[in-house]
């Protein structure tokens, strides 16, 4: 006797799409606002000649429900009907128990109708064998189309590069920019020159930067607030920013530790995950070391903390930033940097008071934050992401390498009252080295008046940006389709 029958998932099927009976009920589900992935995602899913599925990846909170309401609220703007567009959550603790193709099936029993069906499955790593049901549907259905999300699932990358091959293509979503967050609260926005990117900014003279970051001044306090709240946007609308610090602590982190992560990645000890996590916290932006890690965690196993590692990425909870080699000045091996993937996340876990005011804390955030956007802004493009730390002598770092084939682009955070570059700093020395074959240098400065080019003299010109200006431009961009593009 099957646990769940068809008149329960019927049920729940109903509840889940209003439209069937109202179209308009739509209107009460979407949002106005609508971020890139929006638009990546509903190009994906009504492309003429390329038929593809599209999985949108990231963790919790960061809107992925949101965008599947707004591309059905588009559908039947266009005049899809509403019977034709299937939402379902496998997060339900019904559906969780049928299987894609039950789900399909039993849909199809409640509307035999013909046309093209669109398919919106959310958190569809909590159902058994999806992505081989996602690869029958896409060779034996021509008559659909279909997205997915999912918040964590070791399944969805192994798919994503086998069974996925040519049929969908996934799309990370990393929480919200700078510039998202200023447009999500319809803030006034600074009148840039049009199309405006970070790489000419060093050819303007110091009148015109000076003017520029003028325009930057009243979203100050906006800046400092996003640093706290994160990139989540049900967050950012919130006018509590404390209780909402305890909602992503909560709901976030610790469903997404607890249930996520435990359920999906076989991890044997919940308490020594949850200590990990607290200490890549503590220790984010910095140099990671397994041996170090697995000593100070209950002397547990470096393969053990390795796998768990790899959980956490693969759960959108962490980045990992690889060494990288910057011309002839060799780097550290092996060894990556970790960034928690929003600087408010670690906020809301540390529970640090006054972290505005504490100069090292707040550099952490910010270089955080500048990780998050540019792996945001190069995703899609054959960009390689990393840090470069020397491997002898004083190891001299640089925060963040981007390297592309022809772009090798460095990024030092000095996001402190006097950001004073000494001329034995790596991004100096790498700036003046032929070989490095760096095309453009940024240092990211904390005040307002603290820009223009650096007073060094090096090969490629070092161009200090304060870290507000940096992200909104580097955002702006990314919105404006032209991610990829320094």
């Amino acid at each position: 006797m099957a646990i769940v029958n068809d008149e329960q998932v019927m049920k729940v099927l109903r509840q889940y799409n209003p439209w069937w009976r109202t179209p308009s009920a739509i209107k009460e589900e979407s949002k106005p606002q609508k971020r890139l992935a929006y638009y990546e995602a509903l190009k994906i899913l009504m492309h003429t000649s390329i038929r593809r599925f599209a999985v949108l990846s990231g963790m919790r909170r960061v809107g992925k429900t949101t965008i599947l309401y707004q591309i059905i609220e588009h559908l039947i703007d266009e005049g899809v009907n509403p019977k034709n567009i299937l939402y379902a959550t496998f997060d339900n603790p019904i559906l969780k128990l049928v299987n894609v193709e039950n789900v399909l099936s039993i849909y199809e029993t409640m509307y035999p109708i013909e046309g093209i069906r669109y398919i919106l499955f959310d958190e569809v790593q909590y159902t058994e064998n999806w992505e081989l049901w996602m690869k029958v549907i896409y060779d034996s259905r021509k008559d659909i189309r279909l997205i997915a999300t999912r918040s964590a699932s070791p399944v969805l990358e192994k798919g994503s590069t086998d069974s996925g091959t040519g049929r969908w293509s996934v799309l990370k979503i990393p929480t919200m920019s700078f510039y998202e967050y200023c447009r999500l609260l319809e803030l006034d926005l600074p009148l840039l020159p049009e199309n405006l990117r970070l790489s000419e900014l060093e050819s303007m003279d110091l009148a015109e930067l000076g003017d520029l970051m003028d325009k930057f001044t009243p979203l100050q306090n906006h800046f400092n607030r996003y640093l706290m709240t994160g990139g989540f946007p049900e967050l950012v609308l919130s006018d509590d920013d404390a209780y909402a610090q305890r909602m992503l602590r909560e709901d976030v982190v610790d469903k997404v530790i607890k249930r996520d992560v435990l359920s999906l990645f076989n991890i044997r000890s919940p308490l020594l995950m949850e200590k990990l996590f607290l200490y890549l916290c503590m220790n984010s932006t910095e140099i990671f070391n397994a041996t170090t890690a697995a000593k100070e965690l209950e002397n547990t196993s470096i393969t053990t903390i390795d796998n768990y590692i790899k959980a956490l990425e693969m759960s959108n909870l962490i980045y990992l930033a690889k060494p990288m080699d910057v011309g002839r000045k060799g780097s550290l091996k092996g060894k990556p940097k970790i960034f928690v993937a929003d600087a408010a996340i670690r906020n809301a876990v540390l529970m640090i008071d006054d972290v505005l005011s504490d100069e090292k804390e707040l550099g952490a955030m910010v270089e955080t934050t500048v990780y998050k956007h540019m792996v945001s802004f190069y995703q899609g493009s054959p960009a390689r992401l990393g840090y470069f730390r020397k491997a002898k002598d004083n190891q001299k770092e640089v925060d963040v390498v981007a390297e592309l084939p022809r772009q090798k682009i460095l990024c030092e955070v000095k996001y402190r009252n006097h950001s004073r570059v000494a001329a034995t700093d790596a991004i100096i020395e790498l700036c003046r080295d032929e070989k490095s074959k760096v095309t453009d240098a940024f240092i990211i400065t904390k005040r307002l008046d603290d820009f223009g080019i650096t007073r060094h003299e090096t090969i490629v010109p070092i161009l200090r940006v304060p870290a507000i200006a940096f992200l909104y431009i580097l955002g702006k961009s990314e919105a404006e389709g032209h991610n990829g593009k320094l």
